[in-house]
C-alpha cells in the first residue's frame, strides 16, 4: 500500500449563517486517484480552498508528507507542493504558454535586467515531454482549446514540483479523445507518485479514473470507499442520502404539433450553415453534436446574442426581427448560457436580484421605485420551489455552490414566464442529486407547455429527456431523430458526417 502523503482531520469551517464543514477528514496516498464526490453544497471546494489557503480553518489540522502544516495562502501552498487546477482555468490569454507556466518566476539574464525567453520556453518544453503532451511554448493561450489550456495548467502546477494535485472538474468542457488524453497524463502523474484528488460529477468516470472514492454529504465526511469494491448506486446512495428522479419511462410526444418556434435557413459564416429546424409547444427539442458542433452558435443566434447573416425566426407564426437578447426576452425567449457566471449571474448581487432582474419592469412602481416587498415575496417563493440551498435571499451568488447558482437562473427566467426556454448544458458542473431535480423541473415545465431546447454534451442525458433530437456536425443540422429511434450511436453518426462525407 502507498504511503499516505496528505491527511486532513476534524477541518470545520464556517461562515456567516452557514457552516460549511463540520469536522471533515481526507487521507490522500502518493501515486492514487482520490476521487471527492458530494452534491454541489457539500462543501468540497470548501475542503480543498482550505487546503490551497484560500480559506483558513476554524478547526482540524493538516499533515503532509508526516509534518503538521500551516497553509496561510496559496503561494504557501505551492511552495509546499499542493496546486489546484480549477474548473474554470485561469490563464492570461494574451501571453505565451511558457510565460503563463511561469509568470513571475521568469527566468533572467544580463544581470537579472532582461527576460531569458530561450530558457523559459525550453523549461516549458521540458515540462510537456514529462507529460507526452504536444504543446508550443511560444504560442498564444488565446489560441488554444480548452483541452490544452488545461494541460497548460497542469504543466504550472508540475512546475512548482507539486506533490498533491487538486483537479476540479477537469473533463467538463473536453471531448471523449480530449478525456482520453487528459486520463493518460494523469495515469503518468501517478507513476511519478504525485497524489490526485479527482473532483467529477460524472459517475462514469470514477470507475475508470480513481483508486478510492471520499464521499461529503452537506458539509459532512460520508465515507471513504475503494472504487473496485463499490458501485456507483451506492456512491450516489452516499452523496444524497435520498431517492434520485429518474426518467427511465420512455419520453412520450405531448401530440402537440403546434409550432411555437420556426427557425429557416439561419446563416453566420462557417459557424452556422442553413439552419432550418421547429420547435413544438411542451416539447423538449435536444441539440446534440461534438465540440465546435455549432449548438451554442444555435441558441445565441436565436437569442439576439451573436449577428446572422441571414435567414428567417418566427414565433407564433409571426416573423420576429431579434438584434438584442433584450428583443429575443421581449419575444418570451429565456437563455441559460453553458457559462452561468459570465452570461447568466450577477455574483456579486444577492440571489434576489439575480432572480428579479429580467423581469424589473413588473417590480417597478408607478414613480419608477422597486417594490422591495414584492422582489422578496416572488423570490422567496423561487427559492421555495427550486430547492435552492441559500441562508437566505439576500445571500451574494458567488456564495451559492454552481449548482444552486444555476436554479437562480432557471429561477430568473421562470420569474420572467418565458414561453420558449434555451438551456445550454444545464446540468454541466452539477451533482447527480441537482440533475435529478433539473430533469423533474424541465419535464415539469414542458408538461405545463413550455418549450425547452436543450443543449447538452452528455448523450444519455440527451436521449433521456428530448423528445425529438437535433445533431450538429461542423456547422449543420445533419440528423433529426425522434425518441423511438434516438441511441448513442445514431447521434454519433450524424455528429461526425463532415460536409465532404455527407454530399
Amino acid at each position: 500500500m502507498s504511503s499516505v502523503l496528505l491527511k486532513m482531520e476534524g477541518i470545520s469551517k464556517g461562515f456567516p449563517g452557514v457552516q460549511a464543514l463540520s469536522k471533515i477528514q481526507l487521507e490522500l496516498r502518493a501515486g492514487e486517484t482520490l476521487a471527492l464526490v458530494g452534491e454541489n453544497g457539500a462543501g468540497k471546494s470548501t475542503l480543498m480552498k482550505v487546503l490551497t489557503g484560500i480559506y483558513q480553518r476554524d478547526e482540524g489540522k493538516i499533515i503532509y508528507q508526516g509534518n503538521e502544516i500551516e497553509v496561510p495562502n496559496t503561494k504557501a501552498a505551492q511552495d509546499l507542493g499542493i496546486s489546484m487546477i480549477h474548473q474554470e482555468l485561469n490563464l492570461a490569454q494574451d501571453l505565451t504558454v511558457a510565460q503563463n507556466i511561469f509568470i513571475g518566476r521568469e527566468p533572467r539574464k544580463g544581470f537579472g535586467l532582461f527576460l531569458d525567453e530561450k530558457e523559459l520556453n525550453q523549461k516549458a518544453q521540458a515540462l510537456f515531454e514529462r507529460i507526452q503532451v504536444k504543446l508550443d511554448p511560444k504560442e498564444y493561450v488565446s489560441e488554444l482549446s480548452v483541452a490544452k489550456q488545461q494541460m497548460v495548467e497542469i504543466a504550472k502546477a508540475l512546475s512548482f514540483n507539486s506533490k498533491v494535485l487538486i483537479m476540479d472538474e477537469p473533463t467538463a468542457a473536453l471531448t471523449d479523445s480530449e478525456i482520453d488524453t487528459l486520463f493518460e497524463i494523469i495515469k503518468k502523474l501517478k507513476a511519478d507518485g504525485v497524489g490526485i484528488v479527482y473532483i467529477s460529477h460524472r459517475m462514469e468516470e470514477l470507475k475508470r479514473i480513481t483508486d478510492r472514492i471520499t464521499v461529503m454529504r452537506d458539509g459532512e465526511y460520508i465515507g471513504t470507499v475503494d472504487t473496485k469494491e463499490t458501485t456507483i448506486d451506492n456512491i450516489i446512495s452516499m452523496m444524497v442520502g435520498r431517492q434520485i428522479y429518474n426518467t427511465t419511462s420512455p419520453i412520450v410526444d405531448s401530440g402537440n404539433n403546434e409550432v411555437v418556434l420556426d427557425v429557416k435557413n439561419l446563416n453566420r459564416g462557417k459557424k452556422l450553415i442553413d439552419i432550418n429546424f421547429q420547435l413544438k409547444k411542451g416539447e423538449i427539442l435536444g441539440f446534440a453534436g461534438l465540440m465546435g458542433a455549432g449548438r451554442t452558435e444555435v441558441a445565441r443566434a436565436i437569442f439576439g446574442a451573436d449577428p446572422i447573416d441571414s435567414g428567417e425566426i418566427y414565433i407564433n407564426g409571426e416573423l420576429v426581427n431579434i438584434k438584442s437578447p433584450s428583443d429575443a426576452v421581449n419575444h418570451g425567449i429565456g437563455y441559460l448560457s453553458e457559462d452561468r457566471k459570465r452570461f447568466g449571474l450577477l455574483v456579486n448581487m444577492d440571489v434576489k436580484s439575480n432572480i428579479a432582474i429580467a423581469s424589473m419592469k413588473d417590480f417597478r412602481s408607478s414613480t419608477g421605485f422597486t417594490k422591495e416587498n414584492k422582489v422578496k415575496i416572488i423570490a422567496q417563493e423561487m427559492v421555495d420551489k427550486l430547492k435552492v440551498k441559500t441562508p437566505t435571499i439576500d445571500q451574494e451568488i458567488r456564495l451559492l455552490s454552481g449548482g444552486n447558482q444555476q436554479k437562480v437562473v432557471i429561477g430568473k427566467w421562470l420569474t420572467r414566464d418565458s414561453d420558449i426556454l434555451i438551456f445550454d448544458e444545464p446540468t454541466r458542473g452539477i451533482d447527480v442529486g441537482a440533475k435529478g431535480e433539473i430533469y423533474k423541473l424541465l419535464n415539469q415545465l414542458a408538461s405545463q407547455g413550455k418549450s425547452i431546447i436543450m443543449i447538452s454534451s452528455e448523450l444519455p442525458e440527451v436521449i433521456r429527456m428530448s423528445h425529438r433530437v437535433i445533431v450538429m456536425c461542423e456547422g449543420r443540422i445533419t440528423g433529426e431523430l425522434t425518441a423511438e429511434n434516438t441511441s448513442q450511436e445514431a447521434i454519433m453518426t450524424y455528429a461526425t458526417q463532415r460536409e465532404e462525407i455527407s454530399r
